[in-house]
């Protein structure tokens, strides 16, 4: 059955993006990134990635990119076309460019360029709030912990460098800590409205959840739909302003539908001549644009 009513159908849409291609044969899933291909020469296929498609398998994970590699493979060139192999990964809720090599060499050498920083990537954010400076660098090192609560879970935190001696408030340099490692997140706002803004975002550094981290912590503007990130101590859904929320025509208690809505917009990858790959956001994201009023710029 397909509510009749809108804000039905949205939340019934944003219930099942996770869900989808869970629930989809090998085959299928195969299909479906052929289908979303964006680039393709004899080194590299470049692909945007679905919302709630995990790159590496896991416990209760059905389907994954990895997984599906092979088949693609067969897909886009002939029956005895080499499995694809990964270059590097998205979280399974990012959505957006991602690249794919034809070869284990041409994975090696891509690979190179992701670890020396060379590769530049552009990624936009639906965020809560609006960061303070509009425009700016975070750069905080950020490192995984254990959080003690009611349901004990790791989460990456951010370990920074610096705090504020508290008898006066000067600023004082703490002992680094061994294992974090140094973060660095380029950020502007390209828009905001319904106490939400549109962030641009270049992660120079790639830590697990970097982006997510410095968001939250770092800027005090944690991303739409991130429900991991929203709070430190608890596992919950991430508490909307009322604005927000009438905006969406949601209800609090249906905020933990809400989709990441963190997408992989840009990456320039500089083989040969530099490749730039380019992809809308996804259509859930594209929607809650206009449903907050945000207006993408024009350039």
């Amino acid at each position: 059955q397909i509510p009749k009513d809108p804000t039905q159908r949205w939340l019934r849409e944003l219930a099942a993006l996770s869900q989808q291609l869970q629930q989809v044969h090998p085959n299928v899933l195969a299909k479906i990134l052929k289908q979303r291909t964006l680039y393709q020469n004899e080194e590299i296929v470049v692909i945007d990635k679905p919302y709630g498609l995990p790159v590496h398998g896991g416990p209760s994970i059905k389907n994954c990119i990895a997984d599906v590699l092979p088949i693609l493979a067969k897909m886009l060139e002939n029956m005895k076309a080499d499995p694809l192999h990964l270059c590097h990964r998205l979280d399974k809720e990012t959505t957006g460019v991602m690249v794919l090599a034809r070869s284990k060499e041409a994975a090696e050498k891509i690979r190179l360029l992701f670890k020396t920083r060379q590769v530049e990537k552009i990624y936009w954010a639906v965020v809560l709030g609006d960061p303070d400076p509009v425009e700016g660098i975070v750069e905080i090192p950020i490192v995984e912990k254990e959080v003690q609560s009611h349901q004990s879970h790791y989460k990456m935190t951010l370990a920074p460098n610096y705090r504020l001696r508290p008898e006066d408030g000067k600023v004082m340099k703490i002992r680094k800590n061994r294992s974090a490692e140094s973060a660095v997140t380029r950020y502007r706002r390209l828009a905001s409205a319904s106490a939400c803004s549109l962030l641009e975002l270049q992660p120079i550094t790639g830590v697990k959840h970097q982006i997510r981290v410095h968001l939250a912590y770092g800027l005090g503007c944690p991303i739409l739909g991130d429900h991991k990130y929203s709070h430190w101590s608890k596992l919950a859904p991430q508490k909307l302003p009322e604005l927000t929320l009438k905006r969406l025509k949601l209800e609090q208690s249906k905020a933990r539908h809400l989709p990441l809505h963190l997408h992989a917009q840009q990456l320039r990858l500089p083989l040969g001549q530099p490749l730039d790959f380019v992809c809308k956001p996804p259509l859930f994201f594209q929607k809650t644009l206009r449903k907050l009023e945000l207006d993408i710029p024009k350039d």
